[in-house]
């Protein structure tokens, strides 16, 4: 945003007088100034030098002000006077904002300055890329922050580090003191925000629950069929329904199809589902495919189900029918302290096994 132009004009007015001032007194560069006009037409390193020449003898302000050479009116007397609150140093052109364009100290506490332009838009003085360092004076001027129409500007490019710096330097100023736009700024931190309390969520109703299992179960069934079988889809949905009664059911948070993809991939993990001597054989990132979801998104949901029910290869409560025969775990049972295959015990030891739920049934019996 800029000045506008009879404000900009009577800064310049202003600045000019004070900086022809200023020169007479320290006689800063050897060509004199006839006027105050002139300033403006010196090179940009002779006005930086006068202009830091105050900075370091700011009394001269006050000097300025009591001669008063120029004749100033009282208002415009008042003007300069309240520049001996400027501000000098290294600044990071961090955003333009609607009002304002941020610029953040650089070599002190973070303070971010809302500053307004003169008579160019700084998109124009320092290009569209930000953000960028330069080297100026803010000034206040009529109840706003101006810089003093002196940019030296460093020819740096930043990385994504440095910007994620920035950006977590910006949002602690903000909250210390706001955008600051007048000057002096204000040494009274802000007083902190008001938390406001978070809605209290409803629970879900069961309508909700069935809902939602309703859709998960719905997306497993079709995938098993086109791609798996029905021993697949039989174990997903049993597990699909585990996943729903638990309190809260996971499965009202995230996608429906991030959860159906988590299930298949979970109960084809047990089942060597992605080892390509099996039938059938699927990849983990095709099945994501196939239910419309990330690999990431997939990935996500097994972990989290493999979490809460503690499932492993060969897991027997969630192995394959068809392959509880070869599974080398569902079998095995400690018997007076000794692991042994309870296929090779007695029957009435198997059916002790099977009536304590330790083995999923008796050998003989299926044959």
């Amino acid at each position: 945003m800029l000045l506008p132009p009879p404000e900009c004009e009577l800064f310049f007015k202003l600045h000019r007088t004070l900086m022809f001032f200023v020169n007479r007194r320290l006689q800063v560069i050897s060509s004199q100034l006839s006027t105050p006009e002139a300033f403006a037409d010196l090179p940009s390193e002779a006005r930086v030098e006068i202009r830091d020449a105050l900075n370091a003898n700011l009394e001269l302000i006050e000097e300025f002000v009591a001669e008063n050479p120029a004749h100033l009116s009282d208002d415009e007397l008042d003007i300069v006077r309240s520049w001996r609150h400027l501000v000098a140093g290294q600044f990071y052109v961090l955003r333009e904002l609607k009002k304002h364009t941020v610029f953040l100290t650089a070599n002190s506490e973070a303070v971010a300055y809302g500053v307004l332009a003169l008579s160019q838009p700084f998109e124009e003085l320092i290009g569209p890329n930000l953000p960028t360092l330069t080297q100026t004076v803010l000034l206040p001027f009529k109840g706003v922050i101006v810089y003093d129409g002196l940019l030296v500007g460093y020819n740096i490019s930043f990385g994504p580090g440095i910007r994620r710096r920035l950006n977590s330097e910006y949002k602690e100023a903000k909250a210390s003191h706001g955008i600051v736009t007048s000057l002096p700024m204000s040494n009274v931190p802000l007083p902190p925000k008001a938390t406001k309390p978070k809605p209290i969520p409803k629970p879900p109703t069961k309508e909700d629950k069935d809902e939602s299992l309703r859709v998960v179960i719905g997306l497993i069934d079709q995938f098993c069929e086109r791609h798996l079988n029905e021993e697949y889809a039989v174990l997903c949905r049993k597990l699909a329904e585990k996943l729903s009664r638990k309190r809260p059911s996971p499965l009202l948070q995230g996608s429906p199809n991030a959860w159906a993809s988590g299930i298949v991939r979970a109960i084809g993990g047990v089942n060597f589902l992605h080892d390509k001597s099996q039938t059938p054989y699927m990849r983990s990132t095709d099945i994501d495919h196939y239910l419309g979801t990330s690999p990431s998104s997939g990935a996500a949901k097994l972990s989290a189900i493999r979490k809460m029910f503690k499932l492993y290869p060969f897991d027997p409560n969630w192995t394959l029918p068809s392959q509880l025969d070869d599974s080398p775990t569902a079998w095995l049972v400690q018997i007076n302290g000794f692991v042994q295959d309870i296929r090779q015990a007695p029957r009435e030891v198997q059916e002790i096994a099977f009536k304590k739920g330790l083995i999923p049934y008796i050998p003989a019996d299926r044959q």
